[in-house]
């Protein structure tokens, strides 16, 4: 189903939110006070807006309050991007993603209304580095509270094995939340617990950081 979106700020990171966003069938509203960027990425949004966002007499006339989300992409600009938080807060918007500069800004933000706060360069950095770290991990998505869920490509010592015998949730306090099947016409699905696992499975866990670097950690032989 199509939800409504809005960006404000097209540069690299707000260009490539708008377009992924309209790619997936959204409808999008793209605002920044660049008209060389508006129309840019005119072609890849629903509606494509030249406006200074940080004049609240501006910001009020986009009926951003009637979209699903709006995402603040001003990094570049914390001031800018803390006013324009500030100010999508007070017009009831419902969900507010930003780019933050910094943790310190991004605690700022979350103060003013916020409600979803990202770190691209960090992101991608931790990203990376995980990744380098543990081979057998394909992708990892932060939860609160410490928590995290884990794309996890099974060890050779797990294949042939049902999930009630690799006991998961008893020896890491680990939940397999689904499984992604690699072969031609099968995908995502929820096993049950006598599945037996595949080399050619991806699992999907829930837990800590902890216990899911202790998985890793059993899963590549330390």
């Amino acid at each position: 189903m199509a939800e409504k979106f809005a960006t404000i700020g097209l540069g690299k990171f707000g260009y490539n939110v708008t377009k992924t966003l309209f790619d997936e069938g959204h409808d999008v509203i793209a605002i920044d006070v660049d008209e060389e960027k508006v129309q840019k990425v005119r072609l890849c949004c629903t509606q494509a807006i030249t406006g200074d966002a940080t004049q609240k007499e501006i910001i009020e006339t986009f009926g951003l309050e009637e979209m699903d989300a709006v995402v603040v992409c001003m990094g570049g600009n914390p001031s800018a991007a803390t006013l324009v938080t500030l100010y999508l807060n007070e017009m009831g918007v419902k969900r507010i993603v930003v780019k933050a500069a910094d943790e310190d800004h991004g605690r700022i933000l979350k103060k003013l209304g916020a409600t979803d706060v990202v770190y691209p360069e960090h992101d991608i950095a931790v990203k990376v580095a995980r990744n380098l770290s543990h081979p057998n991990m394909l992708e990892y998505f932060p939860m609160a509270d410490d928590y995290m869920a884990a794309q996890i490509v099974p060890d050779e010592r797990f294949i042939g094995k049902s999930l009630a015998e690799l006991k998961l949730r008893i020896k890491f306090n680990i939940n397999v939340i689904g499984l992604k099947k690699e072969l031609p016409g099968e995908s995502f699905f929820v096993p049950s617990s006598e599945y037996i696992i595949k080399s050619t499975d991806t699992l999907l866990v829930v837990g800590s950081e902890e216990d899911i670097g202790r998985l890793r950690d059993v899963n590549k032989g330390e």
